[in-house]
């Protein structure tokens, strides 16, 4: 058999051993069981309101129960130990069978949902959520939700820390479906930090390679050392020598690439400036001219025409 395959009927079965459970040991508080298989047989961890209940006078619900298992479910040889559980309004499997059972007995909703709650968060959850769907109040089905404290919806602290519980209310109008879900009181959430004063920061720092905190911070000082400053009394400095002439040669011969073009000084380059706009200012009154004549030409041709048109 395929290990995909494996894993889905030891779901399915796990899944059909908790139903029988919480219908057989309704009465008796069933919140919640933990299956292991072991080379003795499979262990089954049974938690309840009511231990005395499950068990029986002289264990006889419980061999009861151990018969179904081996004959219903084709358990070998399996082992249920029943606990007590320490807290019941702290059970979401409980919680929601009393809030079921609440509404069947004819609550309102609203009443049943906030004295439910209410209990949960007195006795120290960090957070819970009731949700109510179904047919709450009338013919129409509707969702009604009840929250207190925090909660998580996804993730795995939603998968590991959330405790969940689901019942099933049978009213007239129809089936209401419960379910809770509660933040038991001291869990670890994966967001949580605590502030710790007058504490040394050695104590929480890990060595790396067996090399304290010190030993890091001056081999980080030898690989990126600061470039020094020249002493201002002695005129040295720590910086590598370079060779001066090897400097002036560089120099000269940048400069001899310039030696060639002629600067002019700067009563030159006026009166140059001077003679370029006296030229440009005769070049335009010539032109200005020029477009005149062009001008007094077309009108006294025009004036000629017009003369020889009248004769």
């Amino acid at each position: 058999m395929a290990d995909e395959q494996q894993f889905i009927e030891d779901g399915l079965q796990r899944t059909q051993i908790d139903e029988f459970f919480a219908d057989e040991l309704g009465r008796a508080g069933y919140g919640g069981m933990e299956v292991a298989k072991t080379p003795m047989g499979t262990q089954i961890v049974l938690k309840a309101e009511k231990p005395g209940m499950v068990i029986g006078k002289g264990g006889k619900n419980i061999r009861k129960i151990t018969t179904e298992l081996e004959e219903r479910f084709d358990l070998e040889d399996p082992q249920v130990d029943v606990q007590e559980v320490d807290e019941p309004d702290l059970n979401a499997s409980i919680v929601a069978d009393r809030l079921a059972n609440a509404l069947e007995r004819g609550w309102y909703f609203r009443k049943a949902g906030h004295t439910t709650i209410d209990r949960i968060m007195e006795s120290g959850a960090l957070g819970a959520e009731i949700v109510l769907s179904g047919k709450v109040t009338g013919a129409r089905s509707r969702v009604e939700k009840f929250n207190r404290g925090y909660i998580k919806h996804n993730g795995e602290p939603a998968e590991e820390i959330v405790d969940h519980g689901v019942a099933t209310a049978v009213m007239k109008l129809g089936t209401i479906g419960v379910q809770v879900k509660i933040i038991p009181p001291n869990a670890e959430l994966p967001d949580d930090f605590e502030i710790y004063e007058d504490v040394e920061v050695e104590d929480y720092v890990a060595d790396v390679d067996g090399e304290s905190v010190e030993e890091l911070l001056e081999g980080e000082s030898e690989e990126t050392e600061p470039v020094s400053e020249p002493d201002v009394e002695t005129g040295t400095s720590d910086e590598p020598d370079v060779d001066e002439d090897v400097v002036e040669e560089e120099v000269i011969e940048e400069t001899e690439e310039f030696d060639d073009v002629e600067v002019p000084d700067g009563d030159d380059v006026e009166d140059d400036l001077e003679d370029l706009d006296a030229a440009v200012e005769e070049e335009l009154d010539e032109d200005t001219e020029a477009e005149a004549e062009e001008l007094m030409d077309e009108m006294d041709d025009e004036a000629a025409d017009e003369e020889g048109d009248d004769e």
